[in-house]
């Protein structure tokens, strides 16, 4: 097997075929973080650093691992310096999915078959450079040509207008992209900027939010009118994962003790975050919305990055000790048969107690893909078998990117559905079931089961 070949990632026959019948099907992405803002403008990638890492913290923290300085990665060195030492150290990643990434970017996205290295980054960059200025290659053309896209839902704020989104659909003369409504910025009342978030939420509506109630009334507001420009999910990022019991007299007083610049105790924090997602499951469950739930993060925990450059740069870790089960019993129990939720996990310690907790749930808990430091060929084998094994396939709520990177589409998806495929094709070869049914689990994994499930 060659590097990248046409049975790259599937070892047995049955996967080969199960992969010709689901490689050329649209992509369905229910969870991304792409810029919207740059699709509507629509103007040419200026280079292949812009376009394959300047937005990407896998590439960021590869670069840094191997010892390349800040300077060439988030700081004033030219694209063209930061590209030469991205280059410069590929061949050092071997192994990990940025090898694999890159080079299937290269090569599916614009025929550059090259491997990426010192000697050949000069060549690389000036064939990119003859790609990026074609018509072809501009982002909506991106998305709807080589990249296949059905729909793709992005990460939005509640305070946005979702202007671009309509342009981009405009453009496309359908719908591709729908927002997702992701409010953690008025959940993270431990956050420095939180206050700062609330007078913006006043803003954006025109009502004064002195209580609780005024805040969660002005959510509502977001919510519908997320709802009509075509959202059908909100999605949550919890460090650490809170009970979710209904306590509306706490969370009101705490959200006043903070409104007035008081600091809160991690308890008040957990206290206050798990009323605030019990409150607005509760909008979903009125929308017939999808409520994403990503726990398990570990933010920031190198100071040094932080402090120069901010936060999410690739200083994030998991941490496996944690405790998801409480809070999310209280939470399905309580919306039980009326929310629909897909549960992400980063680490496969987690995975038993979520994969089982979509089992005694039933249909309206998923699972999500394997997210993050989950989300490579190993990590997605060892998901994709277990969910068969515990769970059902049937019911997994399909691969998502959760990439700010528009080539992702491509790259990220091919890695999974081919994955996928070996994993369906084990099955089939072991005679543990009929290949075609298991390739009418691979459509449905890839296509009609997102569709569904998000309303899309």
């Amino acid at each position: 097997m060659a590097f990248l070949d046409e049975n790259y990632l599937i070892t047995n026959e049955a996967g080969k075929r199960i992969f010709k019948r689901i490689t050329s099907l649209p992509v369905y992405d229910a969870h991304n973080h792409a810029n919207v803002a740059e699709i509507a403008a629509n103007k040419p990638y200026r280079d292949l650093w812009q376009l394959l890492a300047a937005t990407d913290h896998y590439v960021w923290e590869v670069m840094r691992k191997c010892g390349v300085a800040e300077e060439y990665i988030t700081g004033s060195r030219t694209p063209r310096e930061k590209f030469g030492e991205l280059a410069r150290i590929m061949p050092l990643a071997v192994g990990n999915p940025v090898y694999e990434w890159i080079h299937l970017d290269l090569r599916r996205c614009f025929g550059i078959e090259d491997l990426l290295c010192e000697a050949n980054a000069e060549k690389i960059w000036q064939a990119g450079l003859t790609e990026l200025a074609k018509p072809e290659n501009l982002p909506l053309a991106l998305l709807t040509g080589k990249l296949n896209i059905g729909i793709m839902c992005s990460t939005d704020d509640p305070v946005d207008l979702l202007t671009e989104h309509d342009q981009v659909n405009a453009a496309a003369g359908r719908i591709l992209v729908r927002p997702t409504w992701r409010p953690d910025k008025a959940m993270n009342i431990q956050a420095p900027a939180w206050n700062a978030y609330i007078d913006k939420l006043e803003e954006r509506f025109g009502k004064p939010v002195r209580t609780y109630d005024d805040m969660i009334t002005i959510l509502r507001l977001s919510h519908q009118y997320f709802a009509e420009h075509g959202c059908r999910a909100s999605d949550h990022g919890v460090t650490v994962p809170p009970a979710m019991a209904a306590q509306p007299a706490l969370a009101a007083q705490l959200f006043r003790r903070a409104r007035d610049g008081e600091t809160l105790t991690a308890e008040e924090v957990a206290a206050y975050q798990g009323s605030f997602l019990l409150d607005v499951a509760g909008m979903d469950a009125d929308a017939d919305w999808v409520f994403q739930y990503h726990a398990g993060a570990v933010r920031d925990v190198r100071h040094s990055l932080y402090e120069a450059l901010g936060p999410d740069v690739g200083g994030d870790v998991c941490n496996a000790a944690q405790d998801f089960l409480p809070g999310l019993v209280q939470m399905l129990n309580l919306y039980d048969n009326r929310l629909k939720v897909v549960l992400y996990t980063l680490d496969p310690v987690q995975m038993p107690t979520l994969a089982t907790l979509a089992r005694a749930f039933g249909a309206n808990v998923r699972l999500g893909s394997a997210w993050w430091l989950y989300d490579t060929p190993v990590g997605m084998r060892r998901q994709l078998e277990y969910i068969g094994s515990v769970d059902l396939l049937y019911t997994f709520a399909g691969m998502v990117s959760d990439s700010r990177k528009l080539t992702s589409y491509g790259s990220r998806f091919e890695m999974f559905r081919r994955v996928l495929a070996d994993v369906l094709g084990d099955l089939a070869e072991r005679g543990q079931a009929p290949e075609e049914l298991l390739t009418d689990i691979a459509v449905r994994i890839c296509s009609n089961g997102p569709q569904e499930f998000f309303n899309l």
